[in-house]
């Protein structure tokens, strides 16, 4: 039966290799477990609540929950739905930007409507066709750029996370805005938690050592734990400056019970709307798919090609199949109040261990529901022993840069613009909307308007029309 549905032998694999194949897939991924937490569990919505939590604290196992949980549902339903070696959890950078750009702005369950709507929104081009519409209005260089900005904007937020960089004691009066550790310079045994982390990390990486990033988190936490029981660091803050960041390594209360699963269903469809009106939602809603979408093709493509399943077009097998499923997997992701889904490169390492069938894709995704009932150590974890991750996964997605050709200004100023202020501004919407605002401004001043695509053009009078919201406002109130 396993061979006649999800032709193993045909594609040169083994039940073994698939076996073997998932679980290193699984191995090389399960960090967003305990990265997921931490990018969303800390961030306060508007209200100044915590997602998943009704106490008003950050409750980081019920989001941990939520994240193993949605991963492995979804993981499974890929392997077995579309027979392809491809896991898919939370996004790293997508959820960052949800916790910054969205959460900040309305309530938790706002935020993840507009998540579910973004993957609503995805499914539907998938299944009508126009996925391929969308794709080639954005010119490639920008879609490069996004990619690259928010690397760029996640390694940043995993350097303040750390408590590597620092907001300056007097930024008022300075023209620096951030500096090295709380006085200019490294200071604090939580400081060489993150660096030695950091030092790790860089070299199980060189070394191409498989699960380089949960062996530098169990590192680093193992020597955290170390440190507070030996110096008693304590809580960062104004008083201690070179205490933890965000949470103290201390024990979890239970290390293994039923998961906490507050996150399931925290979800309001329109509220966001409600809250920061149409056209802001929108752009929102908008940036979420980009993101999402454009990552996904590449990404099945090159686990496609690693496998040497694509075919003379270079599409791997059961392309649509991949695609509805990747869709599914956001709403899924918004439903389940972890943020968007999607399809993880990390898939590349089970590949390279043998997995070519669903089958790998389906151990991944069990493996991920039994890791839910072991979520309670993600609270002992501290911020700066996960972060590395960050800076490392910021490293991969800027990469992408050298594709940009920094001769042609018609592209490259854009590029160049979308990049550097998600960081500088720290907002994703921000470097999205300056860069496609750019480039249809050259092309305008260089009498190209015809290279502008329609829906290009209609993008990006909506940017100018949400950079212009708040005078616009009081003009007309």
């Amino acid at each position: 039966m396993l061979e006649s549905y999800f032709k193993v032998s045909e594609r040169g694999s083994t039940l073994g290799r698939e076996i073997r194949g998932g679980v290193v897939t699984f191995v090389t991924m399960s960090y967003i477990v305990v990265l997921n937490p931490l990018i969303l569990g800390f961030a306060p919505d508007i209200d100044g609540g915590f997602l998943g939590s009704s106490t008003g604290e950050p409750n980081l196992p019920a989001i941990a929950a939520g994240t193993a949980l949605v991963a492995g549902v979804m993981s499974i339903l890929m392997g077995a739905v579309a027979n392809f070696p491809l896991a898919l959890a939370t996004g790293l950078g997508l959820n960052a930007f949800v916790a910054v750009a969205i959460a900040s702005r309305m309530t938790w369950a706002d935020a993840m409507g507009l998540v579910v709507i973004e993957g609503v929104l995805i499914l539907i081009l998938v299944l009508t066709g126009l996925r391929k519409a969308v794709f080639l209005a954005v010119p490639r260089e920008l879609k490069v750029a996004i990619s690259a900005g928010i690397g760029l904007f996640i390694a940043f937020i995993g350097f303040v996370d750390a408590g590597f960089s620092r907001r300056y004691p007097d930024a008022a009066m300075t023209t620096v805005p951030v500096q090295l550790g709380p006085n200019g310079a490294l200071d604090g045994w939580p400081a060489l938690v993150f660096v030695l982390g950091l030092v790790l990390l860089v070299a199980l990486w060189a070394l191409k050592v498989r699960g380089s990033i949960l062996i530098t988190i169990a590192v680093g936490t193992i020597l955290a734990f170390v440190l507070e029981a030996v110096f008693d660091i304590g809580p960062g803050g104004a008083e201690n400056p070179t205490g933890w960041a965000l949470s103290v390594p201390t024990a979890p209360t239970q290390w293994f019970g039923l998961p906490d699963l507050g996150t399931l269903g925290q979800f309001n469809l329109l509220g966001s709307f409600q809250q920061i009106g149409v056209v802001a939602a929108v752009l929102l809603v908008f940036t979420l798919l980009l993101a999402d979408f454009f990552d996904t093709i590449g990404t099945m493509t090159a686990i496609g090609a690693e496998a040497g399943l694509n075919d003379k077009d270079g599409s791997p097998p059961n392309t649509q199949r991949i695609l509805i499923v990747d869709s599914v997997a956001a709403i899924a992701g918004g439903a389940g109040g972890v943020s968007s889904n999607t399809s993880y490169i990390e898939s590349a390492s089970g590949v390279g261990e043998g997995a070519r069938t669903g089958i790998a894709a389906i151990v991944t995704g069990v493996l991920f529901l039994l890791t839910t009932f072991f979520v309670g150590v993600v609270s002992a974890i501290p911020s700066e022993a996960a972060v590395p991750a960050l800076v490392l996964v910021g490293f991969l997605m800027l990469r992408g840069v050298k594709e940009i050709d920094w001769d042609d200004l018609e592209v490259a100023l854009p590029a160049f613009l979308t990049i550097i202020l998600m960081p500088f501004t720290y907002s994703i919407t921000v470097g999205i909307g300056a860069g496609f605002l750019a480039y249809v401004l050259i092309k305008v001043v260089r009498r190209k308007p015809s290279d502008v695509s329609p829906l290009m053009w209609g993008i990006a009078a909506a940017f100018l029309i949400w950079f212009a919201i708040a005078p616009l406002t009081a003009l007309l109130t």
